[in-house]
């Protein structure tokens, strides 16, 4: 049975899953992990393959995978990409997912966390870019700004955002806007320079290079 991206977003367990993921991550003080987010994954992996010449049914899948990458919040923030891997397994072959497909997604879901990340297929290569790149202030839920941490500085100072990848030219590149007030560039660097080697790694499994430009420098 062909499994689509509708028919997973509309899932009442699968967004049941992500809602209640969301809450366990806000009572512990993370930035926004629901619909905004994985919505937004879903979309930008797949307008990378897209723009790579995958075919629809590659970009599909990680749509799904883009959507249903965070589930395993609703367990444990720990092993979080493990723990969805394998209820997203459960989930879609439930559904009636071909094999093949289930495995595309829950090998992208299961390689996406930061500690564990790698590009092992262009699903996931797609997918580590989509989350890794995710920095706005939309997602930041603290609304008071002296008890901010590292993570809320960054993410509220992230004036703009913006992805381009250019097939000619082989880049994608992550352009930020950050308001210095809140947060020093150093800041972004702290905690995400690990999630910018990961989008270099990824990147360059669809062969292209990863460049990061901060208020008008070239930093990647």
């Amino acid at each position: 049975m062909r499994v689509t991206f509708p028919m997973v977003r509309e899932s009442e367990e699968i967004r049941t899953y992500i809602t209640q993921a969301d809450q366990s991550l806000l009572a512990l003080g993370f930035t926004e992990h629901s619909f905004a987010h994985v919505t937004r994954c879903a979309q930008v992996a797949a307008d990378i393959l897209d723009q790579m010449g995958f075919d629809a049914h590659q970009q599909e899948l990680a749509r799904i995978a883009g959507f249903m990458h965070d589930i395993g919040n609703v367990v444990n923030r720990h092993d979080h990409a493990q723990t969805g891997a394998v209820m997203a397994f459960r989930i879609l072959d439930k559904m009636g997912m071909e094999p093949a497909d289930v495995a595309a997604v829950i090998t992208a879901i299961g390689h996406h966390d930061d500690a564990t990340a790698f590009p092992v297929n262009p699903v996931a290569a797609a997918l580590i870019l989509a989350d890794k790149t995710d920095v706005r202030r939309s997602r930041v839920r603290n609304k008071e700004h002296q008890s901010f941490d590292i993570h809320d500085r960054v993410n509220y100072a992230a004036e703009r955002s913006d992805l381009a990848l250019d097939r000619a030219a082989g880049t994608f590149t992550l352009t930020l806007t950050i308001n210095t007030e809140f947060c020093a560039v150093m800041d972004y660097f702290e905690i995400f320079l690990e999630r910018m080697l990961l989008c270099r790694r990824a990147a360059e499994y669809l062969g292209l290079q990863f460049k990061l430009v901060i208020n008008g420098l070239a930093l990647l």
